[in-house]
Formats: structure tokens, sequence, C-alpha cells
């Protein structure tokens, strides 16, 4: 669903960062695996793709977070690669750095039979992190491959955004699982597609595995030879919901991620500054619920564990998406928000409007969004779109909630009392 975070500059401003959220996975793989679902607090919408569980949709040029060990190709799980005997432990620390190229040997020693292409990797030390990638032939076409790994807080808000299925409203999906496993680690296998609104049919599928100990391992795969910009190449992406199982349940990887430099491990600085308290992401779904207008009914609802949620509602002409980010602390990003011609209350709260197109598509989707910041630095934006989901095709000619409606929303005092209790 952090941890290293990269602060989002909005140099797209509302509107784009909405319409960029499913495919916005250009930047560090490092970043948004340790981000799981890829969120920062700037962010105007939960960008997990992942799935999204958070590293589903990590751009294979860059994927980050992942450490594998070498594998000697002939032990399975258990073995490591690069060493002429097998470890007696495959979770023991290797007892030094795992390059690259060991990386790779260990990912292609698990694989079944095939070509490889394409090949690129990160050792431990890597500033980065670890990873590797490859492009993948098993006779029935190209598939672009990729592995990482990084270190969790066990029991964080982030192991379980990681490993926990998106909203279908958020990301589209054919399939997603989350179970846990025998020695308690929770793992997610998700079956979607590398585009939300899928404009491209590329499928991205990926596997999400926390262990009690806080190892993370993410591993996708793409029916194409990389993740964007390259043609189809096959119905499915080689690797079976079992086989991605296989993989990234593989020790070895337990034992890489022990590997990692404690210093390449993102801590907070001690001098850093206290964030300040986020609203409960439960409540405020209710919230936004308690301030829609009474002629819509709730028909779904969803979001994060704190500042983000969002309801579908239904009118009796069609639904619309509305969603809603509850972001204190905001005062450092003002300039970046609000221009010389945005509104000012008489309590000095900024407002700002739009609307506008929903994608950059040339669809009909529609989004209409009121932006609002108090003085206290508490920015409370709600966005309606005419269509059930952010990536859907539209369902009416325009949301179901006004602009008048959405600016009661947005300038309702009861998001202030939210965040102070909560």
């Amino acid at each position: 669903m952090p941890v290293e975070h990269h602060e989002d500059p909005f140099e797209d401003r509302l509107g784009g960062a909405l319409r960029q959220a499913g495919d916005a996975f250009e930047t560090d793989g490092a970043t948004l695996v340790t981000g799981g679902e890829v969120r920062g607090r700037r962010l105007l919408l939960r960008r997990r793709a992942t799935v999204a569980g958070g590293v589903a949709g990590v751009a294979l040029a860059g994927i980050g977070g992942a450490l594998l060990v070498p594998w000697s190709g002939g032990g399975g799980d258990e073995s490591v690669a690069g060493d002429p005997k097998p470890r007696a432990s495959a979770s023991a620390t290797p007892s030094g750095p795992v390059s690259g190229d060991q990386l790779l040997r260990t990912l292609k020693g698990l694989l079944p039979e095939g070509k490889f292409s394409g090949e690129d990797s990160r050792g431990t030390g890597a500033r980065l992190g670890p990873s590797a990638r490859l492009v993948y032939d098993d006779g029935k076409g190209p598939s672009a491959i990729g592995i990482s790994m990084d270190r969790v807080e066990p029991g964080s808000r982030q192991a379980r955004e990681v490993t926990t299925c998106p909203a279908k409203e958020l990301t589209p999906y054919d399939a997603c699982s989350t179970s846990r496993l025998p020695d308690g680690s929770l793992l997610m296998i998700f079956q979607g597609y590398e585009y939300p609104d899928r404009h491209v049919d590329t499928k991205r599928w990926n596997a999400e595995l926390v262990s009690p100990e806080g190892h993370h391992v993410s591993l996708s795969e793409w029916n194409a030879s990389a993740e964007k910009d390259a043609p189809i190449s096959r119905p499915d992406p080689p690797l079976s919901p079992g086989q991605l199982k296989k993989v990234v349940t593989a020790k070895a990887w337990r034992a890489a991620v022990d590997a990692i430099p404690e210093d390449r491990t993102p801590t907070a600085s001690a001098t850093a500054p206290a964030e300040p308290p986020a609203a409960d992401g439960p409540a405020i779904q209710q919230t936004l619920a308690g301030l829609l207008p009474k002629d819509v009914n709730v028909v779904s609802k969803g979001g994060e564990e704190s500042e983000y949620g969002f309801v579908v509602v239904d009118d009796g002409k069609g639904r619309t998406f509305v969603q809603i980010n509850v972001q204190p602390g905001m005062s450092d990003v003002e300039d970046q928000l609000f221009g010389p011609d945005a509104e000012v209350l008489p309590d000095g709260t900024k407002v700002t409007t739009r609307q506008g197109p929903g994608d950059d598509k040339g669809t009909a989707l529609v989004m209409w969004t009121v932006d609002t910041l108090r003085t206290d630095g508490l920015r409370v934006v709600v966005s309606a779109f005419n269509s059930g989901s952010q990536a859907s095709a539209p369902t009416r000619a325009t949301p179901a909630l006004s602009m008048t409606d959405l600016r009661k929303i947005a300038t309702s005092e009861e998001w202030e009392r939210l965040v102070q209790t909560g």
C-alpha cells in the first residue's frame, strides 16, 4: 500500500495524477516495491497496482527491492546458487554480498526450461536495491519476468497492503487471492493488467510474499517481452498461479533478504519532522457516505487504512465513482496545488475546481473535482466520475454528484473533526 518514498511533485496537478495513477509506475522500482501500492502521502489516490498489492505494477526496467541468491540448479527451492555444495539451511544468512549475476542464475534455475534474453540485475549492495529481470521464452512466446525483494516491518500497514487484493473499482483484474502459508507468511497472487483502462491488453500477473520475519518478495510477469510498449506475444504470461507461488516462496530469497546491508534498509531520520496524524480509512468512508446527497444510494465502498476512501453511488440513472483524500500536513505543497486564482473562503480555506476529461484517451469519461486546503494544512480533495470506476466506460453523461455537492463535501467541518479524533 512505505520505507522509502518519492514525494510526488504534482507536476501534472490533480487531473494528470488521477489519470495516470494506473500507469505511473515508470519511477524507480525500489520505491514502488518498498512502498508496497505504491502509495505516497502526496499521491492523490491510491496507486497500488498494486495490484496492485503495492508492487504488482513495478516497471520491469527498474525493479528494485528484490534479492535473490545464487542457485546451483540442482537442489530445488533449498539450493543456493553459486555454491558448490548446498547450504545446510537455505534461510541462513549468506556470508557476503550477492552479485547481480548470482541473482539472475537463481531466477533462471527456478523457471521451467526455456530460452533467456534481455537480462539485467543489481546485487544486494546496490543503492536502489537488488533485483533481477529477463525475457523468458518457453517456446510459446517471450515474456518479461522480474523479481525483487526488500524488508518490511512485520505486521505493519505496508505489509498488509502489499498482500491485500485491491478494490476492482481502483484496479480491474481477472483474479486475486490472499492466503496464509503454513509458516505464517502471507501470499497474494494477482492476475490483472498493465493498464487499468486496458487501452492495451497487456496482462500483468504477480505474486507478493511477506514472511513473519519481514522478508518481502515480489515476482511479476507479463504476456509481452516488456511491461510496456511491446506487442502482446502470447495469450497469458507463462507462469501459472501455482508456478508463481513456487518461485516466490523459494527459501533462497529469504536468505538473500537477510544479506541486504542494514544501511540499505530505509529508516526514519531522527531529525525528520513527525508525520501529522492521518485520518482512519474506514472513518473516511463512513463520513463521505454521510455527506452524500439523499437521492443517491451507495452500492459499494472501499479505500485504504488511512487518508483515502471511495464510494460508488447510483441515483437510478447510472453509477458514479466518488473518491476522496483527507491529507493533513499539506501546507508545504500549497503553492504547487493552488495558484493565484484559487478562491479563498472567509476562514482562509483555499478552493479550486476542475471539470474535464477523466482520462487522456479521448473517451467520454468525465471527472469533476473540488480541491481544498485549510489554513492548518488539511487538504480534502474529492472527485466524481461518470462511471462506476475510474477506469471503466461511462455509465452516464455526467457524474451523479454536482459540483455544488462536491464542494459541500470537501468544505465540510466533519473532516477537521475526523482528523482531530483520528
